[in-house]
């Protein structure tokens, strides 16, 4: 079957997602498809115009570059990025609100336009994609009881605090925290009231954190509060600082003979022998368990 030059427009018209020709100097030859307002912009204004005239100098430098990659490579490059309309000189109102995440497939074609090599440039929202991604991530990420970061986090904080540490010698802390009496709060008081209790741990530990500190929960009943830049007298002013909300926080967990939940503090700072965050885990942790030899609710 041999297409009508007619029916070969319609067909380009009625793409789904918009495709762009675009020359090696970065300018917008053609545009079909993506007329479908509820997930793309008309791109029709941008024809004429260079990608250095719509874009920011950074924008436009770095799309020129993958043009330019996909020809020297002869075949096709895919991209990812995040733009919306206000990114773009010239775009209409119409269509998306918000940013949209992009996936540009772009390849080489046989051809060239007015004596310069052209690409084709697909562009398809992938936003719903990306967002299902960051959910899956965050998911995977953080503890589903308290909300804070979880054991796998931690550690890849733990790693990137311990790093600025021994490549640039800036400072990091460790407070190491326990819900002490857990076991009792469970047995006494049952399983609900023992999550209540660690839920009010962690409303703690995120409410009274630094914003470039990380609050995670390990396990059970074991949380930390990882502080970069914080030396070691800092770190023992922050966890004297949690002592007042954290009774306050725990003051309706009571067990038999009047005791009542606490949670006992340990904490250290990175030191030039340690050989890896580890070292700074182990030390916070002996930390926290001279304090629980010797009383609990305490700071060491």
């Amino acid at each position: 079957m041999r297409f009508a030059t007619d029916q070969l427009e319609a067909l380009l018209r009625s793409l789904p997602d918009p495709a762009f020709v675009l020359s090696a100097s970065g300018r917008y030859v053609a545009v079909f498809g993506g007329t479908d307002t509820r997930y793309y912009h008309d791109g029709s204004p941008l024809v004429g115009r260079t990608l250095h005239e719509v874009l920011v100098l950074a924008r436009a430098d770095g799309f020129l570059a993958d043009i330019r990659a996909a020809l020297h490579d002869g075949g096709l490059r895919i991209v990812e990025y995040e733009l919306s309309n206000r990114d773009v000189l010239g775009l209409s109102d119409a269509g998306p609100a918000e940013p949209i995440w992009f996936e540009g497939r772009i390849t080489p074609l046989p051809f060239t336009v007015d004596g310069e090599a052209v690409v084709l440039w697909v562009a398809s929202n992938i936003t719903h994609r990306r967002q299902l991604q960051e959910r899956l991530r965050a998911l995977s990420e953080t503890d589903e009881l308290t909300g804070l970061a979880n054991r796998r986090r931690f550690l890849v904080e733990l790693q990137a605090c311990f790093d600025a540490f021994a490549r640039y010698g800036q400072p990091g802390a460790l407070l190491y925290l326990d819900l002490d009496r857990f076991k009792a709060i469970n047995d006494q008081l049952g399983h609900e009231r023992g999550d209540a209790a660690l839920c009010a741990v962690a409303a703690v530990l995120d409410g009274h954190r630094r914003r470039t500190d990380l609050a995670a929960r390990l396990g059970g009943d074991e949380f930390v509060l990882l502080c970069p830049h914080t030396g070691l007298d800092e770190a023992r002013a922050l966890a004297e600082r949690l002592a007042a909300p954290m009774v306050q926080a725990l003051a309706p967990f009571v067990l038999g003979g009047g005791l009542r939940a606490s949670v006992s503090v340990g904490w250290a700072a990175c030191e030039p022998q340690d050989a890896s965050g580890a070292d700074l885990v182990r030390r916070a942790d002996a930390a926290l368990y001279r304090v629980k030899r010797a009383s609990r609710a305490a700071v060491a």
